[in-house]
Formats: C-alpha cells, structure tokens, sequence
C-alpha cells in the first residue's frame, strides 16, 4: 500500500503540473479533454471505516470521447477534472506559483510524455471492484489450507465490503453467507466472533439478508454460541442475533423456540457478566416489546406476561449503571404498554412503584448535585412516563398476579 500511495502521490504532482501549465497558456484542453473514467478505490481493514477525504472530495464523473489520451480507471475519483479539483483545492498557493515557473518552458511533447506516464501509474494503481474484491475473499475462506491469519484477513475484508447494502445483497450470490457461517464452527474464537460479526453487519435492516441467513441455519448455531466465555465472542453473536431477528418475526419466532428468553433472562440477571452483554441483552427485549406493539395484531410471546421474567427487568432500573437503567426504562415502558401485561400491571407489580420512588430520589439527588446533569435528567423525563402508563394502567382496574422472585 505505501507504494500505491506514493505512486499516488506523484500522480498528483504531474497533474498539478499539467493544470498549472494549462492555466499559464490560458487555454483549457486539458479540462476538455479529460483521460477518460478517470477513478480510484482502496480498501481498508477497519472496525469502522470513513471514506478517505479523496473518495469525499470527488466531482461527477464527465462524459467525454474515447482518444489516445484515456485513462480507463476505477475507483473513487470520477473524472481527471475531480482529481485536479482535490489536488488544487489541497495544495499550497506558494508551492502550485513554485511549479508554474518550473514548467513554463515545458514543450506540447513534454506534457505528452507527462500524460503517458500518468496512464501508466493509474494502470498499476488500478483496484479491482468491490464483487471483485468479495469473490476473491470467498475464494480465500473455501481454500482449506489458508492460514489462520489470512483467513482472518478475508474476513475482516468482508466485514467492510458487506457494509453497504448492495454489497450485502450480493454476498449470498457469490456463495459468501455459506462460507461465513461455516466460520461460525471454526476453533478460533476470533475467527467465529468476526464471522458473527460479518453476519450482523450483512443483516442490520436487510430483511433479504435477514431471510436468507435464517434459512440457512445460522440463527439457531448463534444462540448456541451466546453461552461462549469469551465476553467478546459473545458480545459479537448477541448483536448478530439481535440484528436477524430485529423486525423479523420468523426470526423472533424461531427465537422463542429455540429458549431466546431464557438467555436474555440469564444474561440480565447474572450481575457477573460483562456489562456490555447485560445492556445488549436489555435492548433486545425493548426491541422485541417495541415490534410487538407495531404489530398489534400478532399474538405476543408469552415472556412477556411471566412474572418471574419480567421481576428481572425491573430489577435492572436499581443497577448502578445509568446506561443498564436507561435500557431497563424503555423495556418496561413498552412492556406495560402490551396487552398481556394487563393482568400483571398492580400496585405491587414486582416492586414496580417502589422501584420507581427510589429512582426519582436518586436522580433528583443526582440533579442538585450536578452530577451527570443532562444525562439524569433525560432518565428522570423516561422515569416520569414510565410512571404515567403505570398508574394509568392501575386506575382502569387492571390487577393481576403479584410478582415473587424466582
């Protein structure tokens, strides 16, 4: 990469030059007569990667004849006159006065030399599509005798191509899903938590992608792998979990039968855990909650009217982590709001009321202090509706069974 890079940068030096001898003449055949789909991609291993300002600088591609003068390039830059824009836009007023005296004598055949060798560093820049580049990873991850590290690097390469969504949609075409969950089983817990990892990237909100890994079974070998003792592994599968089954309701469905509840109840009532699995464990549920209030008219999951279930969410609100509190609170207000809630939803639901006194007080200690000013605040306005629906459910009479611990 840094000998692209350095090719690169020569690359925009000679067509500095070619610009500034272009305005020294004051003519503009070389904006006219742009060499061609003049573009350029690279990839790179990141757990959140940004366009590079190149790629965000660029300008529409132009439509221009075909000559002996074209680049056929492809990539981030759309046109010769995007890339001489950026490196105008991105060079020193004194330095492009510097180049301007040193090509003024420059010859018609000299820029033509210059051209031509601006052909053949793009030829050898040149990066190969984004199908291109997810082809060949698969073909990397069904070679058997690829090493752990190489392997590893096909996957973190798949982990940014299947970002976008057109990527992600593509991926099962090229046989991509398959191998990705076979990972799933491999020995190396790096090599399953990335492979989890890629699984939820390819199906954050992609209901075909979403259809199309339920169906090949991957679901069912990701809640089996919730139980890993890696927190990383496992943080890794819970969001790959929560990613298929968000907004899908074969895959809640499936998620139920397979005992979904049971480990989220397990992971939000095991204070031993990383805190980071309790927090993604306590969103899900008010994923679930919010989507079965959308869908009225669906039968709800009977998790949601066991005492015993939700005595562990309202557990949470008196964690000592405002963020498992806040997570908690909206859980709660979308499960009161549920109809199956109705016989649960008294005076003495769980500990409810008094749970919520004892948070009012701590978040108005919390206020007067300063302390987190903002944030508490924000907690105190959800306390308050989570209060508001509570005793509106109260006062239509709804009494139910009283909440015991388990």
């Amino acid at each position: 990469m840094g000998r692209r890079q350095a090719r690169f940068g020569l690359v925009l030096w000679l067509l500095l030059m070619l610009c500034v001898v272009a305005q020294i003449a004051g003519a503009d055949s070389i904006n006219n007569s742009t060499l061609g789909g003049l573009l350029w991609t690279s990839t790179k291993v990141e757990a959140n990667p940004r366009k590079s300002e190149l790629e965000e600088s660029v300008v529409g591609n132009e439509n221009n004849d075909n000559n002996d003068d074209e680049i056929e390039f492809s990539g981030g830059f759309s046109s010769l006159d995007g890339m001489l824009q950026w490196a105008i836009g991105h060079s020193d007023t004194a330095k492009l006065k510097e180049t301007a005296q040193d090509v003024q004598s420059l010859s018609a055949n000299e820029l033509k030399k210059h051209q031509l060798e601006i052909k053949e560093l793009m030829e050898e820049m040149k990066m190969p599509s984004d199908a291109e580049l997810m082809q060949i990873a698969v073909a990397d991850l069904n070679n058997s005798s690829l090493s752990l590290e190489d392997r590893q690097r096909a996957l973190q390469e798949l982990l940014i191509l299947v970002e976008p969504i057109d990527n992600a949609n593509d991926l099962n075409k090229l046989g991509g899903l398959a191998v990705v969950i076979l990972e799933l089983d491999n020995s190396n817990p790096e090599i399953r938590s990335t492979s989890a990892w890629i699984i939820g990237k390819a199906s954050q909100n992609n209901p075909v992608v979403q259809k199309q890994i339920i169906e090949l079974g991957a679901l069912k070998k990701l809640m089996e792998m919730l139980k890993s003792s890696s927190a990383e592994e496992a943080a890794k599968v819970l969001y790959a979990v929560s990613a298929l089954i968000r907004g899908n309701l074969d895959g809640q469905e499936l998620f139920y039968a397979e005992g979904g509840d049971l480990i989220l109840q397990d992971m939000m009532r095991n204070s031993s855990i990383d805190i980071r699995l309790r927090r993604k464990s306590v969103s899900l549920l008010a994923d679930l909650a919010e989507f079965q209030l959308v869908k009225a008219n669906k039968q709800e999951f009977p998790f949601f009217s066991n005492p015993f279930f939700l005595k562990t969410v309202v557990n949470l609100m008196s964690s000592t982590d405002l963020d498992l509190q806040e997570k908690a609170l909206m859980a709660i207000k979308s499960i009161l709001q549920l109809r199956t809630t109705e016989t649960l939803v008294h005076e003495d639901f769980c500990g409810l009321d008094e749970v919520l006194e004892r948070m009012q007080k701590n978040f108005q200690q919390s206020i007067s202090e300063e302390c987190q000013n903002d944030f508490v605040r924000d907690l105190e306005s959800l306390r308050g509706e989570v209060e508001i629906i509570f005793h509106s459910k109260l006062e239509k009479g709804n009494v139910g069974t009283k909440c015991h611990e388990h």
